[in-house]
């Protein structure tokens, strides 16, 4: 007597969840335009701002809180402090505006874990962690307040 198998219907180990399809140049092409059309807006106004002298009156408007107070804001001297750093005078570029030389460090490194990101496929969005972002502001705040207080003079644009 021969045992007769009945055909069952596969049980649900043998459904495997399908591999993704291999990654090609034209999705990572897509996944880059993104990331690298940002560089280039961003080349093109930092190379503008090389090409024309912030130190020269009429080309740019004035800081809207320093006409109306007096005070600096923690942005005072970026125009300045980009034109310095253009032209390689990196002492000028900090003496302008400390922070945003330091936001160009932290800029151009969250660019290329974009590019890193992209590239790889990974997911688009970034999250930052709120004690960061605290963290940021409040060094932002106690660098406009100390910039404006009479010892903090070494930090004026």
């Amino acid at each position: 007597m021969t045992a007769e198998r009945t055909a069952q219907p596969p049980g649900p180990q043998q459904w495997a969840p399908q591999t993704a399809a291999p990654r090609t140049g034209a999705s990572r092409a897509r996944r880059l335009l993104v990331p690298v059309a940002a560089l280039g807006a961003t080349a093109a106004a930092v190379a503008y701002v090389g090409a024309v002298d912030p130190n020269e009156s009429g080309h740019y408007p004035t800081c809207p809180l320093l006409a109306a107070t007096g005070l600096y804001c923690p942005g005072c001297g970026g125009l300045r402090c980009v034109h310095a750093f253009v032209h390689g005078d990196l002492p000028a570029a900090l003496g302008a505006n400390v922070m945003a030389v330091i936001g160009f460090v932290v800029a151009a490194f969250v660019w290329v874990l974009w590019v890193r990101r992209a590239w790889r496929g990974g997911p688009s969005g970034f999250t930052i962690r709120s004690s960061y972002a605290w963290a940021f502001g409040g060094l932002l705040a106690v660098f406009t307040v100390v910039r404006n207080l009479p010892f903090g003079s070494f930090l004026h644009p």
